[in-house]
């Protein structure tokens, strides 16, 4: 498993903790775990569209330099 450090905005840190002390989590990882697979599942389109466009205009980039 990977892990992953993340600096959280004091205000942002304080629900986590909260949402933890108040039993919705087990700690604060499984929110950070929860939050990131809602996030992905949530824009999988619209991140799988922009990685298309992205190629799209790294491939014509390279029709146009080598033209």
């Amino acid at each position: 498993m990977k892990t992953l450090e993340v600096a959280l905005p004091d205000r942002l840190a304080k629900q986590v903790k909260q949402l933890v002390e108040q039993g919705w989590f087990l700690d604060e990882a499984e929110v950070a775990r929860q939050a990131l697979s809602e996030f992905l599942s949530q824009h999988r389109f619209e991140l799988q569209e922009q990685f298309q466009r992205d190629d799209i205009r790294w491939a014509s980039s390279l029709k146009e330099g080598g033209a």
